[in-house]
Protein backbone atom coordinates (compact mmCIF):
# COMPACT_ATOMS: atom_id res chain seq x y z
CA UNK A 1 0.00 0.00 0.00
CA UNK A 2 1.17 3.49 -0.92
CA UNK A 3 2.62 5.63 2.21
CA UNK A 4 1.20 8.73 -0.09
CA UNK A 5 -2.13 8.55 0.86
CA UNK A 6 -2.84 11.27 3.54
CA UNK A 7 -5.38 14.10 3.45
CA UNK A 8 -5.38 17.04 6.02
CA UNK A 9 -8.52 18.33 7.45
CA UNK A 10 -8.29 21.70 9.10
CA UNK A 11 -10.64 20.88 12.42
CA UNK A 12 -9.45 24.88 14.12
CA UNK A 13 -8.00 27.65 12.86
CA UNK A 14 -4.10 26.06 12.31
CA UNK A 15 -5.02 23.00 13.68
CA UNK A 16 -4.99 20.19 11.67
CA UNK A 17 -5.48 16.57 11.18
CA UNK A 18 -4.19 14.15 8.74
CA UNK A 19 -6.20 10.79 8.13
CA UNK A 20 -3.84 8.06 6.49
CA UNK A 21 -5.46 4.70 4.91
CA UNK A 22 -3.04 2.39 6.49
CA UNK A 23 -4.48 1.59 9.54
CA UNK A 24 -7.04 4.28 9.63
CA UNK A 25 -4.23 6.33 11.26
CA UNK A 26 -4.84 9.94 11.94
CA UNK A 27 -1.96 12.03 13.41
CA UNK A 28 -1.99 16.43 14.36
CA UNK A 29 -0.46 18.96 13.61
CA UNK A 30 -1.15 22.53 15.34
CA UNK A 31 0.67 25.64 13.72
CA UNK A 32 1.68 28.77 15.42
CA UNK A 33 3.17 32.03 15.00
CA UNK A 34 7.01 30.77 15.52
CA UNK A 35 6.96 27.13 15.96
CA UNK A 36 4.91 24.17 15.00
CA UNK A 37 4.13 20.75 17.04
CA UNK A 38 3.44 17.75 15.17
CA UNK A 39 1.39 14.82 17.04
CA UNK A 40 2.70 11.66 16.28
CA UNK A 41 5.05 10.21 12.59
CA UNK A 42 3.67 7.28 11.91
CA UNK A 43 4.88 3.56 11.34
CA UNK A 44 7.74 3.40 9.68
CA UNK A 45 10.94 5.73 7.93
CA UNK A 46 9.15 5.64 4.44
CA UNK A 47 5.84 6.88 6.07
CA UNK A 48 7.79 9.70 8.32
CA UNK A 49 9.46 10.89 5.39
CA UNK A 50 5.93 11.18 3.27
CA UNK A 51 4.72 12.53 6.57
CA UNK A 52 7.18 15.42 6.46
CA UNK A 53 6.93 16.47 2.90
CA UNK A 54 3.42 16.72 3.73
CA UNK A 55 3.86 18.90 7.27
CA UNK A 56 6.52 20.86 4.61
CA UNK A 57 3.63 22.09 2.52
CA UNK A 58 1.44 23.61 5.47
CA UNK A 59 4.18 24.80 7.44
CA UNK A 60 7.73 25.85 7.68
CA UNK A 61 8.05 26.57 10.97
CA UNK A 62 10.45 24.81 13.70
CA UNK A 63 8.67 21.73 14.31
CA UNK A 64 8.43 20.02 17.20
CA UNK A 65 7.23 16.27 18.22
CA UNK A 66 4.79 14.90 20.78
CA UNK A 67 4.40 11.50 20.61
CA UNK A 68 0.64 9.98 22.22
CA UNK A 69 2.02 6.71 22.92
CA UNK A 70 4.80 4.15 21.74
CA UNK A 71 2.47 2.14 19.36
CA UNK A 72 5.02 1.31 16.36
CA UNK A 73 2.24 3.13 13.93
CA UNK A 74 2.96 5.99 15.60
CA UNK A 75 6.42 6.71 16.60
CA UNK A 76 8.54 4.32 13.87
CA UNK A 77 8.49 7.61 11.46
CA UNK A 78 10.17 10.00 14.06
CA UNK A 79 13.41 9.76 12.21
CA UNK A 80 12.33 11.90 9.39
CA UNK A 81 11.91 14.76 11.60
CA UNK A 82 15.15 15.28 13.47
CA UNK A 83 16.93 16.80 14.97
CA UNK A 84 13.54 18.59 16.34
CA UNK A 85 13.23 17.87 20.16
CA UNK A 86 10.70 14.78 20.55
CA UNK A 87 8.10 14.69 23.62
CA UNK A 88 6.69 12.08 25.23
CA UNK A 89 5.47 10.23 28.58
CA UNK A 90 7.96 9.59 30.64
CA UNK A 91 7.39 5.91 30.80
CA UNK A 92 7.39 5.86 27.23
CA UNK A 93 11.25 5.22 26.54
CA UNK A 94 11.30 2.09 29.00
CA UNK A 95 8.12 0.87 27.06
CA UNK A 96 9.79 1.13 23.51
CA UNK A 97 12.76 0.01 24.94
CA UNK A 98 10.88 -2.86 25.57
CA UNK A 99 8.37 -3.41 22.97
CA UNK A 100 10.01 -2.05 19.76
CA UNK A 101 11.63 -5.75 18.29
CA UNK A 102 8.18 -7.55 18.97
CA UNK A 103 6.17 -4.80 17.28
CA UNK A 104 8.47 -4.72 14.41
CA UNK A 105 8.61 -8.26 14.06
CA UNK A 106 4.78 -9.36 14.58
CA UNK A 107 3.73 -6.30 12.40
CA UNK A 108 6.22 -7.32 10.07
CA UNK A 109 4.66 -10.93 9.83
CA UNK A 110 1.27 -9.49 9.20
CA UNK A 111 2.15 -7.13 6.41
CA UNK A 112 3.96 -10.04 4.34
CA UNK A 113 1.60 -12.44 5.57
CA UNK A 114 -1.40 -9.80 3.66
CA UNK A 115 0.97 -9.05 0.51
CA UNK A 116 2.19 -5.71 1.76
CA UNK A 117 5.94 -6.32 1.38
CA UNK A 118 6.78 -2.87 0.69
CA UNK A 119 5.51 -1.58 4.10
CA UNK A 120 6.69 -4.93 5.68
CA UNK A 121 10.77 -3.85 3.86
CA UNK A 122 9.96 -0.21 5.20
CA UNK A 123 8.84 -1.04 8.75
CA UNK A 124 11.58 -4.04 9.12
CA UNK A 125 14.23 -1.39 8.27
CA UNK A 126 12.48 0.87 11.13
CA UNK A 127 13.35 1.98 14.25
CA UNK A 128 11.31 4.06 16.64
CA UNK A 129 13.67 7.32 17.79
CA UNK A 130 13.58 7.72 22.15
CA UNK A 131 11.64 11.00 22.75
CA UNK A 132 14.48 13.06 24.64
CA UNK A 133 11.62 15.77 26.54
CA UNK A 134 9.97 13.83 28.49
CA UNK A 135 6.19 14.88 30.50
CA UNK A 136 5.20 13.33 33.85
CA UNK A 137 1.66 15.12 34.14
CA UNK A 138 1.86 18.63 32.01
CA UNK A 139 4.13 20.72 29.83
CA UNK A 140 3.02 23.35 28.07
CA UNK A 141 4.73 24.28 25.00
CA UNK A 142 4.53 28.06 23.76
CA UNK A 143 4.29 27.85 19.74
CA UNK A 144 4.22 31.64 19.35
CA UNK A 145 0.89 32.96 20.13
CA UNK A 146 -0.65 29.71 21.14
CA UNK A 147 -0.22 27.08 23.38
CA UNK A 148 0.00 23.84 23.19
CA UNK A 149 -0.65 21.45 26.59
CA UNK A 150 1.28 17.88 26.78
CA UNK A 151 -0.84 16.23 29.35
CA UNK A 152 -1.07 12.65 30.95
CA UNK A 153 -5.05 12.32 32.68
CA UNK A 154 -3.99 8.74 34.05
CA UNK A 155 -3.90 5.15 32.57
CA UNK A 156 -5.68 4.11 29.86
CA UNK A 157 -4.73 2.33 26.35
CA UNK A 158 -1.52 2.33 27.54
CA UNK A 159 -0.04 3.35 31.02
CA UNK A 160 2.09 6.47 29.07
CA UNK A 161 -1.03 7.89 27.13
CA UNK A 162 -0.06 11.86 26.16
CA UNK A 163 -2.95 14.03 24.90
CA UNK A 164 -2.22 17.35 23.17
CA UNK A 165 -4.81 19.80 24.32
CA UNK A 166 -4.99 23.16 21.87
CA UNK A 167 -6.97 25.20 24.46
CA UNK A 168 -7.32 28.54 22.04
CA UNK A 169 -9.04 26.31 19.63
CA UNK A 170 -10.97 23.67 22.20
CA UNK A 171 -9.14 20.75 20.21
CA UNK A 172 -7.82 17.75 22.32
CA UNK A 173 -5.29 15.23 20.41
CA UNK A 174 -6.16 12.28 22.08
CA UNK A 175 -3.87 9.19 20.75
CA UNK A 176 -5.95 5.52 21.03
CA UNK A 177 -7.66 6.85 24.25
CA UNK A 178 -10.39 7.46 21.67
CA UNK A 179 -10.87 5.41 18.57
CA UNK A 180 -13.91 6.25 15.95
CA UNK A 181 -14.80 3.27 13.36
CA UNK A 182 -12.86 0.48 15.08
CA UNK A 183 -13.18 -0.62 18.96
CA UNK A 184 -10.65 0.29 20.89
CA UNK A 185 -7.41 -1.90 21.76
CA UNK A 186 -7.33 -3.21 25.11
CA UNK A 187 -3.49 -5.18 24.77
CA UNK A 188 -2.28 -3.31 27.04
CA UNK A 189 -5.03 -1.36 28.43
CA UNK A 190 -5.65 -0.55 32.81
CA UNK A 191 -9.31 -1.24 31.12
CA UNK A 192 -10.68 -0.34 34.98
CA UNK A 193 -8.42 3.31 34.86
CA UNK A 194 -9.68 3.90 31.24
CA UNK A 195 -13.33 5.74 31.65
CA UNK A 196 -11.35 8.10 34.58
CA UNK A 197 -8.80 9.78 32.13
CA UNK A 198 -11.22 10.65 29.61
CA UNK A 199 -13.25 12.19 32.12
CA UNK A 200 -10.38 14.15 33.46
CA UNK A 201 -9.82 14.51 29.35
CA UNK A 202 -12.90 15.90 28.75
CA UNK A 203 -13.20 17.90 32.06
CA UNK A 204 -10.60 21.04 30.10
CA UNK A 205 -13.48 21.15 27.67
CA UNK A 206 -12.34 20.35 24.31
CA UNK A 207 -14.99 20.70 21.71
CA UNK A 208 -13.01 18.02 19.08
CA UNK A 209 -11.38 15.29 19.83
CA UNK A 210 -9.19 14.25 17.10
CA UNK A 211 -8.55 10.29 18.09
CA UNK A 212 -5.16 7.95 17.01
CA UNK A 213 -7.46 5.92 14.30
CA UNK A 214 -10.40 7.56 12.59
CA UNK A 215 -12.41 10.90 12.05
CA UNK A 216 -12.61 13.58 14.70
CA UNK A 217 -15.20 13.91 17.42
CA UNK A 218 -17.57 14.91 19.59
CA UNK A 219 -17.09 15.22 23.52
CA UNK A 220 -20.22 12.84 23.19
CA UNK A 221 -19.06 10.59 20.99
CA UNK A 222 -16.20 10.43 23.86
CA UNK A 223 -19.09 10.22 26.23
CA UNK A 224 -20.55 7.31 24.81
CA UNK A 225 -17.03 4.96 24.23
CA UNK A 226 -16.24 5.87 27.89
CA UNK A 227 -19.46 4.30 29.35
CA UNK A 228 -18.80 1.17 26.80
CA UNK A 229 -15.91 1.00 28.14
CA UNK A 230 -16.80 1.40 31.81
CA UNK A 231 -19.53 -1.28 31.03
CA UNK A 232 -16.65 -3.67 29.59
CA UNK A 233 -14.37 -3.11 33.04
CA UNK A 234 -17.61 -4.62 34.84
CA UNK A 235 -18.32 -7.27 32.85
CA UNK A 236 -14.72 -8.04 33.22
CA UNK A 237 -15.05 -8.10 37.12
CA UNK A 238 -17.72 -10.33 37.32
CA UNK A 239 -15.56 -12.80 34.94
CA UNK A 240 -13.33 -12.92 37.47
CA UNK A 241 -15.40 -12.70 40.61
CA UNK A 242 -16.88 -16.18 38.66
CA UNK A 243 -20.34 -14.95 38.67
CA UNK A 244 -20.49 -15.26 34.68
CA UNK A 245 -18.61 -17.14 31.82
CA UNK A 246 -16.47 -16.24 29.32
CA UNK A 247 -19.12 -17.34 27.00
CA UNK A 248 -21.89 -14.98 29.15
CA UNK A 249 -19.14 -12.15 29.22
CA UNK A 250 -18.29 -12.25 25.50
CA UNK A 251 -22.64 -11.89 25.12
CA UNK A 252 -23.33 -9.23 27.08
CA UNK A 253 -20.08 -6.97 25.87
CA UNK A 254 -20.49 -3.87 23.71
CA UNK A 255 -17.91 -4.69 21.88
CA UNK A 256 -16.96 -7.51 19.16
CA UNK A 257 -15.80 -11.02 20.62
CA UNK A 258 -12.51 -10.98 20.12
CA UNK A 259 -12.60 -7.30 21.46
CA UNK A 260 -13.60 -8.56 24.40
CA UNK A 261 -11.50 -11.58 24.48
CA UNK A 262 -8.37 -9.41 24.65
CA UNK A 263 -9.65 -7.51 27.22
CA UNK A 264 -10.63 -10.30 29.49
CA UNK A 265 -7.31 -11.86 28.88
CA UNK A 266 -6.17 -8.29 29.47
CA UNK A 267 -7.29 -9.34 33.34
CA UNK A 268 -4.58 -11.74 34.18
Amino acid sequence: MSSADGTWIEVAERVFARRHTELDLTAGLVVGDEAALLIDTRGDHRQGAELAEAVGRITRAPLRIALTHGHFDHCFGTAAFLPAPVWAHERCPAHLARTADDQREQWVAHYRTTGDTDTADALAASSPTAPDHLVTDRVDLDLGGRTAQLRHFGLGHTDHDLVVAVPDAAVAFAGDLVEQGAPPDFDEAHLDRWPATLDAMLAIGPEIVVPGHGAPVSPEFVRTQRDEIAELARIREEFLAGRITRDEAVHRSPYPADTTSTALSRAF
